[in-house]
């Protein structure tokens, strides 16, 4: 496995291994933050200034979506199959 594969499957490790608390929470800062990256449009600065501006704060955006949905579906899957071995426990 290459260096970068190494990278991305140990942050995949980590994003599986948090709560899922912490992925409404990751999710829910992408809403600021995608209101931020449009509404520094209307600051008067430059147009490269606005551009760099919106692409940080869009890119954070979207790294916050796709976090909190990695974090989600991975306790969301968890939360299903021990509510099911609960109820194949029950009959």
């Amino acid at each position: 496995m290459n260096r970068m594969a190494q990278v991305f499957h140990r942050i995949k490790k980590w994003l599986q291994s948090l709560s899922f608390r912490t992925g409404v929470i990751v999710l829910l800062c992408c809403i600021p933050l995608y209101a931020l990256s449009f509404a520094q449009m209307m600051l008067p600065i430059s147009t490269t200034a606005k551009g760099v501006l919106w692409a940080i704060l869009f890119g954070l955006a979207k790294t916050c979506q796709y976090g909190g949905l990695t974090i989600l579906g991975v306790e969301g899957f968890k939360r299903l199959k021990k509510k099911l071995k609960l109820k194949s426990s029950d009959n």
